[in-house]
């Protein structure tokens, strides 16, 4: 028996550095908020709030077309024939459907 302690390093005979290094073991495979837990949730963290910026500039896109169509009656007519196929009066439309093999 003696044999075998006198193999052991003496950092790891040290109850300290033992326990020191039990807890860093615990922390990065075990506990429920290991590191390998915690990058995947900040990686997540970071691609929502990718997407969060990405929507809120599509609504701010969003918005400044609605206020046009709502003050530009111009834009609003082009709108309603471009999407809605409306026509004038004395207007014809044709639709031109592109048939791939």
């Amino acid at each position: 028996m003696k044999h075998l302690w006198k193999k052991i390093p003496d950092y790891l005979k040290n109850r300290y550095a033992v326990s020191v290094l039990v807890f860093i073991v615990w922390m990065v495979f075990f506990d429920q908020n290991n590191i390998i837990s915690q990058y995947r949730l900040t990686r997540k963290v970071n691609d929502l709030s990718r997407e969060k910026a990405f929507y809120q500039e599509e609504i701010q896109k969003d918005h400044s077309a609605a206020s046009e169509l709502k003050t530009n009656l111009e834009t609003l007519e082009k709108f309603a024939r471009e999407n809605y196929l409306m026509k004038r009066e004395n207007e014809d439309i044709f639709l031109i459907v592109n048939e791939e093999d």
